[in-house]
């Protein structure tokens, strides 16, 4: 039977082989900081997160683990050229090596400024930084918001400023301002205070004031990150950025409403001067006394021109007072005499009784009928002379009619002569009054009376100015009516 052969080989076993592999890269190694670009970068449920970092030439895994996280000071993102801080290890089950991260920083500003800048274009191109998305900050506002660290000093600027210039109520919702969660903190007071209601116990702010004090680009990274940004797109609230000093620049400023140089100037752009408005305040009162008092002077001259044009105005009022008074001293006479008048024409009237009124239609009648037997008479006569004349020969006949005539034309004759028509056509008139009644005489008549005219052609009427007064014997003319 072979022995085998001696050998002075090792052997050991695998895990005592992975053991001492990973002894000795702990060892040699130690803690490491790896510079390179992440990928492959992966979360999982349990917290860890898994990723690799690559350069031009070699690629090595990393891990981080859950408990390291929160203490990282940023968080890995896919791209991003970023030195890591950790230990190299062994993962034994799988033969291969790892390196562990218990911190994370960007590699130099390159590399910052490069991801801020992609970040800008991407919220560019969706609106986010339109100057029409821009609120104005109110001229005095009531409240003010401050998101800020309650221990530097940007919120004893920002209060002694305000003080200083306009005392207005404050409040404060302190946030990190730098360091892993400061963003996510600074985003959440935003909305906090986008969130409350106006008139509850917890007054709603007018303008916010997002500050905080210098620092080197990654302590203002919390400014740039994309929750930051998207929740002061989304406050409802104007709001001013003053993150670092006059020249640092952040994604804040691009999406806030208005922009600071400074916390200070911040407080400055919240509230106004006080002294400032005061003397522009007497300047705007001095300026209106100014032009009130030229547009008085502009209508009182307005007024004394007017004055020369305008009549006597006492002259006027006294003729038209004296014009009253002699008016109301005649309308009582005028009335009494109205109304004696109005007396002596209701006196003149003549009721008729009815029965006179029956005896006069019934003597109508009678009238009436006896003109009718009349007529039948002379009708019968005419035909019975009409009878006669057939019988008897035309030579009497014509005789008897001649002879009729001449004593039908005497008759008429006569009869013209004592017409009053004729009289009428000589230029004479007849005279009646208002009833019809003939007047034969001047005594008859009374001033003032309607009386109608006769002509021959026509009639007209009239009325009497002179003759005996109305009134009773004794007393004065009758006075003119005003009625």
């Amino acid at each position: 039977m072979d022995t085998p052969a001696a050998s002075n080989i090792p052997e050991y076993a695998v895990s005592d082989l992975a053991g001492a592999i990973r002894r000795t890269l702990e060892g040699t190694f130690g803690r490491v900081r790896v510079r390179g670009e992440i990928t492959e970068l992966k979360r999982y449920p349990s917290g860890h997160i898994y990723l690799s970092l690559k350069d031009a030439d070699a690629k090595i895994e990393a891990v981080i683990w859950k408990s390291a996280v929160r203490n990282l000071g940023t968080m890995p993102e896919n791209g991003v050229e970023m030195i890591a801080t950790g230990r190299i290890s062994t993962y034994v089950d799988r033969s291969k090596y790892q390196l562990v991260i218990d911190r994370l920083e960007y590699a130099g500003e390159g590399a910052l400024l490069a991801r801020i800048e992609a970040l800008r274009k991407r919220l560019l191109e969706e609106g986010l930084f339109d100057d029409a998305r821009k609120k104005r900050i109110p001229r005095l506002p009531q409240v003010i918001g401050v998101v800020t660290s309650e221990k530097g000093a940007v919120i004893q600027d920002i209060r002694t400023t305000i003080a200083r210039r306009f005392p207005r109520r404050i409040l404060l919702w302190p946030v990190v301002v730098q360091g892993q969660g400061a963003a996510e903190q600074v985003a959440a007071a935003i909305r906090g205070f986008d969130a409350i209601a106006p008139g509850g116990r917890v007054p709603r702010p007018d303008v916010l004031i997002v500050a905080r004090g210098g620092g080197s680009l990654e302590d203002l990274m919390a400014f740039n990150e994309e929750i930051v940004i998207r929740a002061v797109a989304a406050c409802s609230i104007p709001l001013i950025s003053a993150v670092g000093h006059e020249t640092d620049t952040t994604l804040i400023d691009f999406a806030s409403d208005r922009r600071a140089p400074t916390p200070t100037a911040a407080a400055e752009l919240a509230v106004p001067a006080r002294a400032e408005m005061a003397a522009a305040l007497a300047q705007t009162g001095a300026r209106l006394a100014q032009a009130a008092a030229g547009l008085l002077n502009a209508v009182r001259l307005r007024l004394l021109r007017a004055e020369r044009r305008l009549p006597d105005v006492p002259a006027r009022l006294a003729q038209s007072r004296q014009r009253v008074d002699d008016i109301g001293e005649r309308l009582p006479r005028a009335l009494v005499s109205l109304l004696e008048r109005r007396r002596q024409s209701l006196a003149t009237l003549r009721v008729p009784h009815p029965r006179e009124g029956i005896l006069a239609r019934r003597a109508a009648v009678q009238g009436l009928a006896l003109r009718l037997s009349a007529a039948w008479a002379r009708q019968r006569d005419a035909r019975a002379t009409a009878r006669a004349l057939t019988r008897l020969s035309p030579a009497p006949v014509q005789a008897l009619i001649r002879q009729r005539r001449t004593v039908l034309e005497g008759l008429s004759a006569r009869l013209e002569s004592a017409s009053y028509q004729s009289v009428l056509a000589r230029g004479f008139a007849l005279v009646r009054d208002a009833e019809g009644h003939a007047v034969t005489a001047a005594k008859r008549v009374t001033a003032g009376q309607a009386l109608r005219l006769t002509f021959a052609d026509g009639e007209v009427r009239a009325q009497a100015e002179g003759g005996a007064p109305r009134g009773r014997k004794g007393q004065a003319p009758e006075q003119g009516s005003l009625l």
